[in-house]
């Protein structure tokens, strides 16, 4: 095989090969990793692209790019108290919250590769519940997501779906 390249990559990716966790630590330093999607159809991150488009006085047009507003919004979380993210979203809805002590981060995996470590990115995060209750079948809570930054890029190894990242170093 010498001369020859392996082919890593995976191909068309799966919906289930972005994966989205949330620290339920809450700030911890060792951080609990909550995979989200269990009971949720579709999920995707908002970009929520700010720009601007200005005519001035020459009749030119003038585009101001403020960035990005990124968000989640995670419409169906069943109520688990087995999973990691219900006593800080219980936490949160019930004593209404605000602030830090709603902050965590999110950590964003694209496995594009047929192996690990995978791309991934870790960023500051609020979580609010939006609403609790809902109709017969189990208590809903679903929440919000909103991206605070200090994103950083690195890689996130994944075992029985549990992720460990590693922050790229500069050079």
């Amino acid at each position: 095989m010498s001369g020859e390249t392996q082919n890593t990559t995976v191909g068309k990716l799966k919906r289930s090969y972005l994966l989205h966790y949330i620290d339920a630590s809450m700030g911890s330093t060792t951080p609990k990793w909550f995979l989200i999607g269990k009971d949720i159809a579709d999920l995707s991150v908002e970009l929520n692209p700010d720009t601007e488009t200005v005519k001035n006085i020459l009749d030119e047009t003038v585009t101001n790019d403020n960035g990005y507003e990124p968000s989640i919004s995670a419409e169906t979380y069943y109520a688990n108290t087995d999973d990691s993210i219900y006593e800080p979203i219980l936490n949160i809805a019930m004593n209404r919250l605000t602030g830090d002590d709603c902050k965590t981060k999110v950590l964003e995996v694209i496995m594009d590769a047929k192996a690990g470590p995978y791309k991934a990115w870790q960023e500051d995060c609020i979580i609010k519940p939006q609403s609790y209750g809902g109709p017969q079948g189990g208590v809903n809570i679903p929440f919000n997501i909103s991206f605070c930054g200090n994103r950083q890029q690195g890689t996130a190894t994944v075992t029985d779906k549990v992720p460990t990242f590693t922050a790229k170093t500069s050079t």
